[in-house]
């Protein structure tokens, strides 16, 4: 679930528990886990609510200083139903996370990379690119991401969603500015480096 980076500390302090969003039909279900830049939340009720129902406390409760500047901040045009998501941070490790910082990744790990990346290279529009992207930040830790995607001459939007794929295998990690490998990301590609050079034959 997407939140401005206003609101990142308050996600994360647990201050901010409840959000209101301009939905045309339900994004967030009651009992599900989302994750966001604060860590992952989970919804605890989802209820359609009018604008004039928003009180000041509920907008407290969601990083704004009154119901007004809720009203005023909702996207979206106003005949589209206003939803009101109450929800808390949960207090355990990303999943993502612990797989990303696993280098330990044996001959059948590697497989299973290999199948997802596959199956993210054949559902693109633009061809092949999981592998090429993967070396890229390898080799350019940091660097950002407009930048790289001009180098594979694409817009940025749609490759920052493509290195979120990435992530979502645990192979990624970002940072700050661009982003780097993962130990589990740099380990795999020392794998196919190590399993490329096994292929070669050697000069006689």
């Amino acid at each position: 679930m997407l939140f401005e980076q206003r609101f990142w500390a308050g996600l994360a302090d647990g201050s901010v528990t409840i959000t209101f969003r301009r939905w045309k039909r339900p994004q967030a279900v009651a009992g599900r886990r989302y994750r966001t830049p604060a860590g992952i939340i989970e919804a605890e009720r989802v209820d359609v609510v009018t604008p004039e129902s928003i009180t000041d406390r509920d907008a407290r409760r969601s990083g704004f200083e009154s119901a007004q500047a809720v009203v005023t901040n909702l996207r979206g045009d106003a005949s589209i139903p206003v939803y009101r998501i109450q929800f808390h941070l949960v207090d355990e490790p990303d999943p993502r996370a612990e797989l990303a910082a696993t280098d330990d990744i044996g001959a059948d790990d590697i497989a299973e990379i290999d199948r997802r990346l596959d199956r993210l290279d054949k559902a693109s529009s633009h061809g092949a690119w999981t592998r090429a992207v993967l070396e890229s930040i390898a080799a350019q830790p940091g660097r950002r991401a407009p930048d790289l995607a001009e180098q594979f001459g694409r817009e940025t939007q749609p490759f920052k969603l493509d290195v979120r794929k990435l992530k979502n295998l645990g192979l990624t990690i970002s940072l700050r500015v661009g982003y780097e490998l993962s130990p589990r990301g740099a380990a795999y590609l020392r794998s196919r480096a190590a399993a490329a050079k096994r292929r070669t034959p050697s000069a006689s």
